[in-house]
């Protein structure tokens, strides 16, 4: 019975998600789903208490996966540096939403709009991805793995990287010419936000000068080092 009801559940979920992400939530009817998840129209009411209430059974679901893996690498990461730590979290964060490739789109999506539940998402899900986005930088500055400069500031710009291929698949593809669709962009996507990493978060190794060259040069010289 448990089974046959969980197969249900999935079933309405995935339908939602389906219709949401093409029509919009307004635009889709609770028909649509149930007739699309080939089920009874009232047990739609009857798990989720409407569609309302399945709107805040797949955001909230997401968001629970998404927070858990930041908790996750934050907390038993076994990188011996803060930028290995940051690109474990980067494929870590890449790879669940490009897993739930329509669920993520439309969340982002729906995450732009003001309504009461988006507000109550706000202070709970994405306030904690403030507090661990904040402390990844943090542990890095203190550390002196990463340059001095403002954590709210780096956690805005990493945050609306790992979104851009979801909520703007697109504008990527037709502006950019990059094959968003495809595995191999998930791959490169890394390696960009790895570029940026290594660039404007890590602090860079300073290369000896001219006259450090050139007074090394004479103390090997002297000494017959």
């Amino acid at each position: 019975m448990k089974t046959a009801i969980k197969g249900t559940k999935e079933r309405i979920c995935d339908a939602a998600i389906s219709l949401f992400t093409s029509q919009g939530f307004k635009g889709t009817t609770i028909r649509q789903i149930a007739q699309k998840a080939n089920v009874n129209i009232a047990l739609v009411s009857y798990h989720f208490g409407g569609k309302k209430g399945l709107l805040e059974e797949l955001v909230m679901s997401f968001y629970e996966g998404y927070v858990r893996r930041l908790e996750v690498v934050y907390h038993t990461s076994t990188k011996e540096t803060a930028k290995g730590t940051l690109i474990e979290l980067t494929e870590q964060l890449l790879s669940y939403q490009k897993n739930n490739l329509e669920l993520a789109r439309f969340v982002h999506r729906e995450m732009t709009l003001d309504s009461t539940l988006i507000r109550e998402l706000m202070s709970t899900y994405l306030a904690k991805e403030k507090y661990y986005l904040n402390a990844f930088f943090e542990k890095g500055m203190k550390r002196r793995e990463f340059k001095r400069q403002s954590v709210d500031l780096l956690s805005v710009q990493y945050k609306e990287m790992l979104l851009l291929p979801f909520l703007q698949p697109l504008y990527l593809t037709e502006v950019f010419h990059l094959p968003v669709g495809e595995n191999i962009f998930y791959s490169d996507y890394q390696k960009w936000i790895r570029s940026w990493i290594e660039k404007f978060v890590c602090v860079t190794e300073k290369k000896p000068s001219i006259l450090s060259n050139v007074l090394f040069g004479a103390v090997q010289e002297k000494w017959g080092g």
